[in-house]
């Protein structure tokens, strides 16, 4: 078996929210709640869940965006965690992320062939003449041509914008690459063609990826793995057929069932209520008052996830879905 390139051991990212008149009251929010998953060589690991569980958090805990709370981040084998913002610096050009918003995170000041251009001067790659023709290549390479080179953000649509993202991203040849909700502001036309180009450019580099999105549909279709992620924790994680054909874990079902699907009727029974807030007690299953399966023993025990590694699925449920329930 592979190494891990990119691993997460308990990971938590807690943020302290102040209220009152005085900012004297305040909450702990656990965006990040005793994380653990590994990445390997040039596979894709989807993390699902819904607005508000912690996935974006995660995600730039991972790139030391968002700085941990506790537990240990590995890349290559190597603790990365402990780093500083000097040590941190080469290993930006390893873990790349393509955010959310296209427009965004480009900046728009600046045309499509400075905002190529940039990370290779940061970090310090080839001359003026071999950027160039770096850059070429990367504005090939996500379908578009040597025009958009010398044009600003705002005259590209929403798809086109993200391709530059991408372009960006992969300039320096990460060996992670992180999508964070990367096609949900798009329209689904234009979902399938940037699904369809992480791959091919996944393929074509070898990466390996995170790919983060609300929508299970859309990471099954793209991810090797899936880990379904509630109130900052993993409550699923095995291969991508599996959790979706056969869901152990009652969340991971509702949000299955949430998919609209033509021919499908929508039941009551399988529906939620509410949201995944990050507040909150830490005894019991998180999703204890949202589950019809719950019994007294979920809210007295937290069930945690039996192992992270590859493998059969796993899921932290004390009373696992069989296959009657499918």
């Amino acid at each position: 078996m592979q190494n891990p390139l990119l691993e997460a051991r308990d990971l938590k990212l807690h943020f302290i929210q102040r209220y009152g008149v005085f900012k004297q009251h305040k909450n702990t929010i656990r965006a990040v709640d005793g994380v653990s998953f590994c990445i390997y060589p040039g596979e894709t690991l989807g993390l699902v869940g819904e607005s508000g569980c912690g996935k974006s958090s995660l995600g730039k805990a991972l790139l030391n965006l968002h700085r941990p709370t506790g537990g240990e981040l590995r890349f290559q084998g190597r603790a990365i965690t402990q780093l500083d913002n000097k040590h941190w610096r080469p290993l930006r050009a390893k873990l790349q992320m393509v955010f959310q918003d296209p427009f965004e995170s480009l900046n728009p000041r600046h045309t499509v062939g400075h905002i190529l251009e940039e990370p290779l001067i940061v970090h310090r790659r080839g001359t003026p003449a071999e950027r160039q023709a770096r850059i070429r290549e990367l504005i090939d390479l996500v379908g578009l041509n040597d025009e958009a080179l010398s044009k600003y953000p705002h005259e590209f649509s929403g798809g086109q914008r993200q391709r530059i993202g991408i372009a960006r991203a992969i300039s320096l040849e990460p060996d992670v690459l992180i999508c964070d909700e990367a096609v949900s502001a798009l329209d689904v036309s234009v979902q399938a063609q940037i699904l369809n180009l992480l791959i091919e450019i996944q393929q074509r580099m070898h990466l390996a990826m995170l790919f983060i999105s609300h929508d299970l549909s859309v990471v099954r279709h793209i991810s090797d793995r899936i880990a379904v992620m509630y109130k900052g924790a993993i409550v699923e994680l095995g291969d991508a057929t599996e959790v979706c054909e056969r869901p152990a874990h009652p969340y991971t079902r509702a949000l299955l069932d949430a998919v609209p699907q033509l021919g499908k009727p929508w039941h009551e029974s399988t529906n939620i209520h509410g949201e995944a807030s990050t507040t909150g007690s830490e005894a019991g299953c998180a999703f204890a008052p949202r589950c019809p399966r719950a019994a007294d023993r979920c809210y007295r025990e937290r069930p945690v996830l039996d192992s992270p590694d590859t493998g059969s699925r796993i899921a932290a449920c004390h009373f696992p879905l069989g296959d009657d329930d499918h």
